[in-house]
């Protein structure tokens, strides 16, 4: 069955811009979120986002990180994230391509 965010995520309004990504329980660091964009040279920047993807608000410090994983980008945690708290993540997919 098809989930457009993993189980424990949810979508709301954030302190930082718009609506954000949370968390109804506690993650721990290294925790493998999922799929966050899928390559896609159709899209201007080479990538479609997914809902998990498309609701991360960038921080300077981040408690989550993209990595790229083949054709796709994944996010995970980068450390221990409260319940209740946003997921962060540093902005960097612009850049991509120049890696």
């Amino acid at each position: 069955m098809y989930r457009p965010l993993p189980k424990g995520l949810f979508i709301k309004e954030s302190f930082i811009e718009g609506l954000g990504l949370f968390t109804d329980n506690n993650l721990s660091a290294n925790t493998q979120l999922g799929v966050s964009h899928v390559k896609d040279d159709r899209f201007e920047d080479g990538y479609i986002r997914t809902p998990l993807g498309g609701f991360v608000n960038h921080s300077d410090i981040p408690n989550c990180e993209f990595y790229r994983d083949g054709d796709y980008i994944k996010l995970r945690t980068m450390r221990n994230i409260n319940e209740g708290n946003e997921l962060t993540a540093e902005y960097w997919l612009y850049d991509i391509e120049s890696e």
